[in-house]
C-alpha cells in the first residue's frame, strides 16, 4: 500500500503544541511525516511549500492558529493566501492543489491535529505519489 509523505509546517504557537498533545494522548501519528516548526505560518513562503513536494513530499500541511488568534495578528490569513497561490501554480504544471492544505488550529486540538494528519493521507492514497518529486529526482540524476 501506498505510504505518502507529508511534510507539516508547524506554528510554534499552535501545530506544535497541538503534535505533542497528540503524542501525549497516544493518538495515532502518521509515520511518514517529517514536522518543519516555524515560528508563525505566516513566515511560510510559497516556495517553502513547492520545494518540500520538489524535495519528494506527497502532501504538505500548514497547521496554524485560528484566523482570530494568531499571535502575530495576521500571519495564518498571509499563510493561508499563500497556500492558495501555490495551489494555482500547482495546477498549472498539472499537479493536483489537493495536495496541499491548510489546518487552522489551537494548542490543545491533539486530536484535531491527528485526524487531520489521518485524512491527508487517505486523500493523497487517492491521489498517488507525486509525479513532480520523481521528475525533479531524475533530472538531479542526470
Amino acid at each position: 500500500m501506498f505510504n505518502p509523505k507529508i511534510v507539516a509546517f508547524c506554528c510554534e504557537q499552535s501545530g506544535i503544541p497541538a503534535s505533542e498533545m497528540s503524542k501525549s494522548l497516544k493518538m495515532e501519528i502518521y509515520g511518514n511525516l517529517e514536522i518543519r516548526p516555524v515560528p508563525c505560518a505566516g513566515r511560510i513562503e510559497a516556495v517553502h511549500l513547492l520545494t518540500a513536494l520538489e524535495q519528494g513530499a506527497d502532501g504538505v500541511l500548514v497547521f496554524a492558529c485560528h484566523e482570530e488568534n494568531c499571535q502575530y495578528r495576521k500571519g495564518n490569513i498571509r499563510a493561508k493566501s499563500r497556500l492558495l497561490y501555490a495551489g494555482t501554480l500547482l495546477e498549472r504544471i498539472g499537479m493536483e492543489k489537493a495536495r496541499l492544505e491548510i489546518c487552522n488550529l489551537a494548542t490543545n486540538s491533539g486530536v484535531k491535529f491527528s485526524e487531520a494528519l489521518t485524512e491527508k493521507v487517505e486523500q493523497l492514497r487517492k491521489l498517488g505519489p507525486n509525479k513532480f518529486s520523481k521528475i525533479s529526482s531524475e533530472v538531479g540524476q542526470e
